[in-house]
């Protein structure tokens, strides 16, 4: 059996180009490829299986009625969306209607839907509605849409213009948050005729929370409080949280790649995000665990013995190292070998069960802002809609 990062460092080389990558734990018997270009790593290449598929459809062999996902929110509109992304991909008619059945249980005839939209976190499984209405043409789900959207305009945000997590959450910003809303908002925007705001207040959230959260390391706090009141006790100088939570900062990663892929190529926020891109690029190069490719709960903190690589932000590291890559915002071997060595170690919590079907460990759980024994203690779950939904949306990117 040969290791999984040699066969990950022939198929993706140290050059930039980004060849179909090597499960080796699913592609036994897979001969070593010395040279990216030649006829073993091609023959490694057509034998690895489809991960991205074999995801979604253990996923659905497990919770045959989408029912059994969970309740509206972003957990199932994370893993959702990325079996939209999978769906665009392979066409499999299932998938897409996988997804409708879930939302069809939030969305009565009337386009209605029985929610207050108060948290942030509520509002991120509003991008289904925006891709359902685009499928089916079905008016519903656009006027479901639209209440979300209506509730952006009313919903609370700081002095300087950021989204509070929740109504409940004074003043407080969460680098969790900005996943949950942006992205929905911009495509909204976009496919509504509404560009001018949602260009105008997504740019101005990320730069907010970005200017809230930065540390000088490359990372970003889990949370910051303009009040200085919250239970989590933030620095009295600052308004930040202690410490710096893997997952929350790679919420961020992902709506940086998302919210570049999406603003016109000449608007005047680009080269701030760009830069936001950059700070976070360096920050997980710095981070990185050298022996897993991977990154800890928490980030900085590699050699605390309660501290754990975790996969579901290892995955949004890997995309956004990948993204930034690509797009031109980074560029050096360092950043080509970090998601080399990232793809193969998520690849590394990647298996195949007894039962045949695939299972992706070390989750982390929701997580709250917390102090270091919290979120070292969280439960490092299998198969949590949190892991696979980066996975999805990592793997689309980097191995099709």
């Amino acid at each position: 059996m040969i290791g999984r990062r040699t066969v990950i460092a022939s198929t993706l080389g140290l050059t930039g180009a980004l060849l179909p990558p090597v499960a080796a734990a699913h592609a036994q018997g897979v001969p070593d490829a010395t040279r990216p270009d030649g006829p073993d790593a091609v023959r490694a290449a057509e034998a690895v299986a489809d991960l991205s598929r074999a995801v979604v459809d253990s996923a659905i062999a497990r919770h045959p009625d989408p029912a059994t996902l969970g309740g509206w929110g972003y957990t199932c509109g994370l893993f959702l969306y990325g079996v939209y992304r999978v769906y665009q991909r392979v066409g499999d008619p299932s998938y897409l209607a996988y997804i409708k059945r879930w939302v069809d249980r939030f969305v009565d005839e009337d386009g209605g839907m029985d929610r207050t939209f108060n948290n942030l976190d509520a509002m991120q499984a509003g991008n289904l509605l925006l891709i359902l209405h685009r499928e089916t043409g079905d008016p519903r789900y656009r006027t479901a849409a639209d209440r979300i959207r209506d509730r952006i305009t009313t919903y609370p945000r700081t002095s300087d213009g950021g989204m509070w997590h929740a109504t409940s959450k004074t003043n407080e910003l969460w680098a969790d948050g900005v996943f949950m809303a942006q992205p929905f908002l911009l495509r909204h925007g976009i496919a509504y005729g509404d560009e001018d705001y949602a260009y105008e207040e997504v740019t101005r959230n990320l730069a907010v929370y970005f200017t809230r959260l930065k540390a000088s390391n490359g990372l970003l706090y889990h949370a910051y409080d303009a009040d200085g009141d919250a239970p989590w006790k933030p620095d009295p100088a600052t308004g930040t949280s202690a410490f710096f939570w893997a997952r929350a900062i790679g919420w961020t990663a992902l709506t940086h790649v998302e919210v570049l892929e999406l603003l016109p190529a000449g608007h005047p926020a680009r080269a701030g995000l760009v830069s936001h891109v950059r700070h976070l690029a360096r920050g997980f190069v710095r981070y990185q665990d050298p022996s897993s490719g991977r990154w800890f709960q928490v980030v900085d903190r590699g050699s605390d013995p309660g501290n754990w690589t975790e996969t579901s932000a290892s995955s949004m590291y890997t995309l956004m190292l990948h993204a930034a890559l690509r797009h031109g915002y980074v560029s050096g071997r360092n950043y080509k070998r970090a998601v080399r060595d990232g793809y193969a170690g998520v690849l590394e919590k990647v298996t195949t069960g007894p039962d045949g079907l695939t299972d992706i460990t070390d989750i982390s759980e929701g997580t709250n802002v917390g102090d270091l024994a919290y979120y070292f203690g969280r439960r490092r779950n299998t198969n949590d809609l949190h892991g696979l939904g980066a996975f999805l949306l990592m793997n689309e990117r980097l191995a099709h």
